[in-house]
């Protein structure tokens, strides 16, 4: 009986995980369909240049799937030994992160939240930074049993890799929302301040002199 797979567990339970599933079928479906509307309408700046991804871990399905999104939107692959005079797309940072947020009858975690945040910037050929650096996040939940380790893995990977086609979505918004913003002529965007960079505190303003008081 299907009851006996899942010992331990609820039909309203078993039925909320086969909700998420769904769900993630669904989010799938509706990111398929977003990346070829981000195809049709994606604009570049004109002067971009030759654009390469370049990512920390060299086989990034990421990055891939940036590289590939740019090229459909028109831009064009800058060749693989290519240094100078290709604009760079660089994603500096991608973290995956798995917290537990609920447990069952046995204290064991039975759902969890699935984090995914990654830090890129876009530099044209020249220098001019397009898109300072900035981090995107994402967040999903997904159900965790306990029993079947096998099959929560399938659905983690899964959730991972839709996670990550909307990420190269979102990079792309980002892109594109610079890209339409008007640049002041002879004014390049500046580059967002270190993160080390310590804070120098205003100097204190002099409490104002009192004016004499009027002699009667």
């Amino acid at each position: 009986m299907q009851t006996s797979r899942l010992p331990g567990h609820p039909a309203s339970y078993r039925l909320a995980r086969m909700t998420r599933l769904i769900a993630i079928l669904v989010l799938a479906l509706g990111l398929g369909a977003c990346g070829f509307h981000l195809r049709s309408a994606l604009t570049l700046p004109p002067d971009l240049g030759p654009v390469r991804v370049v990512a920390k871990d060299p086989y990034s399905p990421l990055a891939e799937s940036l590289a590939v999104a740019l090229e459909q939107a028109g831009a064009t692959p800058a060749p693989e030994d290519a240094e100078a005079d290709v604009a760079t797309l660089r994603v500096h940072l991608e973290k995956w992160g798995s917290t537990p947020i609920s447990v069952d009858q046995f204290g064991r975690a039975q759902e969890y939240t699935l984090r995914y945040a990654v830090v890129f910037s876009l530099d044209k050929a020249d220098g001019t930074n397009v898109v300072p650096e900035q981090t995107v996040e994402l967040a999903r939940d997904y159900v965790s049993v306990p029993t079947r380790s096998t099959g929560t893995e399938g659905e983690r990977e899964l959730l991972a890799r839709e996670m990550q086609k909307e990420m190269t979505a979102s990079i792309l918004r980002r892109i594109d929302a610079a890209s339409r913003a008007p640049q002041p002529v002879g004014m390049p965007v500046a580059p967002p301040p270190s993160p080390t960079d310590e804070m120098i505190p205003a100097e204190p303003v002099a409490d104002p002199i009192p004016e004499p008081a009027a002699t009667p």
